[in-house]
C-alpha cells in the first residue's frame, strides 16, 4: 500500500489552526469554572487511596512473598527473551503468555506475525498477570478494599494496554504511514468534539431516528403520568391470549432495548405470538421530581398500568415482565400486592433481576457509606443522578470494550463511529430522582432488605417476597456483569410460588435480546429449583439457541388455550400520541 500525500502547507495550517483555537477555548471554559485548578476540591470518594494503602501495609509486612512474585515475574521475562531471540534467528518458539480468550486487543495479525509486537504484548501480558496475582494474594485485607483494589488494579492495567497507544499498536502505526499522519489530525479533532460534548462517542447518533431505524414496532401511547407513558402495541394475529402482557423495563435506561430492530425486537416477537403487548416508557426526570420515592414509582409505574391495562381491555389479571431494575421493582409490587390480598397478578417474568443483593459483583466497587453520601450531596443539590455518571460507572465495568476500543478507534485511528444501534440506546443516558435512588441503594445494595420479610415498607405495606405465590420465571444470564446469575438464582428462592429459572448464555443485554432466528448462544434449563446455583448448574441441561421459545411455551402453561380476537389500541384508552412517544424521545445529550 502506498502511502497517502500528506496534505499541502496551507490545509495543514488551517487544521492545526482550528484545532489550536478549539483546545484554547475548552481550557479558557475550564479554568474559569475551576480558577483553582485541578487540585480543587480533590477528596477520596471512591475510598481508592485507603484501599491502596490497605494493600501496601499488608505486602510490606511479607516481604519474603513480595520477593517471591519479583522472583517469578523475572523467571518469565527471561522465557520470553529466550523464546524472542529463538524467534529472531527463524526458530520456533512457544508463547510465554497469550490474551484471554475473547480479548479483542490483539485480534491484529501483527501481534502475532511481527517479532517486536509479539514481544510488547507478551511483556505487557506477563506484568498484567503478575500484577493481578499479587494484589489478588494478599491475606487478611478487608473485603471491601480487596474489591476496590482488584477493580482499579484492573483498570488501571487496561489502561496502560499497548493497544491503547499510537507507536505501540501495529494497525495505528499502518494507518498513520498510511495516510501521512492524518488520522492522527482527525483523532485530534475528534478528541476535541467529544470533550465539547462530555463523552466519548461510541455510534453515529445521526444515523438513528427512534420510530424510523429504531423502536419501530406499531403502537400508541394511551396512557400517562408525571413518571410513565404506557404504550400499547397493535396486534399481528387475528386472536390473542385473554390475558394482556406488560414489560417494566429499568428506569436506567429507554425501554427500546427491547425493541432495537424488527429482527431482534422482543416486543414485535411477543406480539407475533398473540400477547397483547403494553410497555411502560418512563419519563427523564428533572429537578421537578426529586421527591418522588421507590413506592412513587410502584404506584404510577406499575400499579398505575394495572388500571389502565384493566379499563384498555377489560382484564382485571395481567403478565408481567421486569427487566432488570424493572424485575425489582416487580417484585415489590407483586408482595405489595399479597399483602393487601390482592389477586391482579397470573405470572410474573424476570429478566436478569435481582431480589437479592448479598453478591451485586464489581458494581458494589462503587457502593459504601462514603460514596453514597457523597452521591447523595450531589443528587441533593441537583434533584436527581445525571445520566451520564451513571453510564460511566457501567462502561467501566467493561471498559476495554466500551471506554479503550472507542479511544482507538475515534482518537488514534481518526475513524469516525460506525452506526450500531445497541451502543445508540446504550448512550441515551436517563437521570434519576435524588429520593428514589437514595432509597434504592440505601435499602436493596447496601442493606440487602428487600428479601428480609418486613425490611422495607412501600406505599404503607411491608414487603415480604415469601407472600407472593404467582408462577414466575427468571432468565438469568452467565456473563452477566451487573446481575450475576448466582445473585439472581439467590432472589429466585425468596418467592413463595413455583418458579423456574433458566440461564441464557451471553451477558446482560445481548444474552436477552437473542431472538430464535440468530441461533446464538444457548441456554441451560432445570425442572428442579435447589437449595444452590451450583447445585442447579450440576444438573442443568444444555439447549442450543435462544430462550425465547422456552419462555413462550412456560408461558402458554400459565395462560391456558383460551383466546379472544386481537386488540386494537385506543378501543378502552384514548390514543394520546403514536409510539414511541414522547418521554422516550427526549436525548439528554441533545439538549442545549
Amino acid at each position: 500500500m502506498e502511502p497517502k500525500p500528506m496534505v499541502d502547507a496551507a490545509e495543514r495550517a488551517r487544521l492545526y489552526a482550528d484545532v489550536a483555537e478549539r483546545a484554547g477555548k475548552l481550557l479558557a471554559d475550564f479554568a474559569q469554572k475551576h480558577p483553582k485548578g485541578l487540585s480543587a476540591g480533590v477528596s477520596d470518594e471512591l475510598g481508592i487511596a485507603k484501599a491502596f494503602m490497605d494493600l501496601y501495609a499488608r505486602m510490606l509486612a511479607d516481604p519474603y512473598a513480595l520477593a517471591a512474585l519479583s522472583i517469578n515475574m523475572s523467571f518469565d521475562y527471561m522465557k520470553l527473551w529466550q523464546s524472542s531471540w529463538m524467534r529472531m534467528f527463524g526458530g520456533e518458539a512457544q508463547p510465554v503468555a497469550t490474551p484471554a480468550k475473547g480479548d479483542g486487543r490483539f485480534r491484529d495479525e501483527e501481534w502475532q506475525s511481527n517479532f517486536l509486537f509479539d514481544f510488547i504484548k507478551q511483556s505487557y501480558l506477563i506484568t498484567s498477570r503478575h500484577v493481578q496475582h499479587a494484589v489478588a494474594g494478599v491475606d487478611d485485607l478487608p473485603e471491601d478494599s480487596k474489591k476496590k483494589v482488584a477493580f482499579f488494579t484492573r483498570q488501571y492495567l487496561d489502561a496502560l494496554a499497548p493497544s491503547n497507544f499510537a507507536l505501540t499498536n501495529p494497525q495505528v502505526v499502518r494507518e498513520t504511514m498510511a495516510s501521512g499522519g492524518q488520522n492522527l489530525i482527525k483523532g485530534l479533532d475528534n478528541l476535541l468534539a467529544d470533550i465539547e460534548k462530555g463523552g466519548i462517542s461510541m455510534t453515529d447518533e445521526k444515523a438513528f431516528t427512534l420510530g424510523k431505524n429504531v423502536a419501530t414496532t406499531r403502537g400508541k401511547v394511551v396512557f400517562q403520568n408525571d413518571l410513565m407513558q404506557l404504550i400499547q402495541y397493535e396486534p399481528t394475529t387475528k386472536e390473542v391470549g385473554r390475558t394482556p402482557l406488560v414489560i417494566i423495563p429499568p428506569w436506567i435506561n429507554k425501554y427500546y432495548i427491547l425493541d432495537l430492530r424488527e429482527k431482534n425486537s422482543f416486543i414485535k416477537w411477543a406480539v407475533d405470538q398473540g400477547h397483547t403487548v403494553f410497555v411502560i416508557s418512563w419519563v427523564n426526570p428533572d429537578s421537578k421530581l426529586a421527591a418522588k420515592g421507590f413506592d412513587d414509582y410502584m404506584k404510577e409505574g406499575p400499579l398505575a398500568a394495572l388500571k389502565a391495562v384493566e379499563k384498555a381491555t377489560g382484564e382485571k389479571k395481567v403478565n408481567f415482565i421486569g427487566y432488570c431494575l424493572g424485575g425489582t421493582l416487580l417484585g415489590c409490587m407483586l408482595a405489595w400486592l399479597a399483602s393487601r390480598g390482592e389477586d391482579r397478578v397470573r405470572a410474573a417474568t424476570f429478566f436478569v433481576a435481582m431480589l437479592d443483593f448479598s453478591q451485586p459483583g464489581e458494581l458494589g466497587v462503587f457502593i459504601d457509606e462514603a460514596q453514597v453520601q457523597s452521591l447523595e450531596k450531589k443528587m441533593n443539590q441537583r434533584g436527581y443522578l445525571e445520566g451520564a455518571e451513571m453510564a460511566t460507572t457501567f462502561n467501566l465495568l467493561r471498559a476495554n470494550d466500551l471506554v479503550w476500543s472507542f479511544v482507538i478507534n475515534n482518537y488514534l485511528m481518526g475513524k469516525d463511529p460506525f452506526p450500531f444501534d445497541l451502543l445508540y440506546w446504550n448512550s441515551d443516558a436517563t437521570r434519576m430522582p435524588a429520593k428514589m435512588h437514595s432509597f434504592y441503594l440505601r435499602n436493596m445494595y447496601m442493606n440487602n432488605l428487600l428479601g428480609v420479610p418486613g425490611g422495607i415498607e412501600l406505599a404503607g405495606e411491608p414487603i415480604d417476597l415469601s407472600k407472593v405465590k404467582v408462577p414466575a420465571y427468571f432468565i438469568s444470564t452467565a456473563e452477566d456483569h451487573i446481575a450475576p446469575w448466582k445473585t439472581t438464582y439467590r432472589g429466585a428462592h425468596y418467592l413463595g410460588g413455583p418458579v423456574r429459572f433458566v440461564l441464557g448464555g451471553s451477558g446482560h443485554i445481548a444474552g436477552i435480546v437473542n431472538p430464535p432466528a440468530a441461533n446464538k448462544y444457548q441456554h441451560w434449563t432445570n425442572d428442579a429449583l435447589p437449595g444452590t446455583p451450583e447445585e442447579w448448574f450440576g444438573t442443568a441441561k444444555p439447549v442450543p439457541g435462544s430462550w425465547w421459545p422456552d419462555w413462550q411455551a412456560w408461558m402458554d402453561k400459565q395462560n391456558g388455550p383460551e383466546k379472544v380476537p386481537a386488540r386494537t389500541p385506543g378501543k378502552g384508552l384514548k390514543v394520546l400520541e403514536e409510539a414511541p412517544g414522547s418521554y422516550a424521545m427526549l436525548r439528554l445529550n441533545s439538549r442545549k
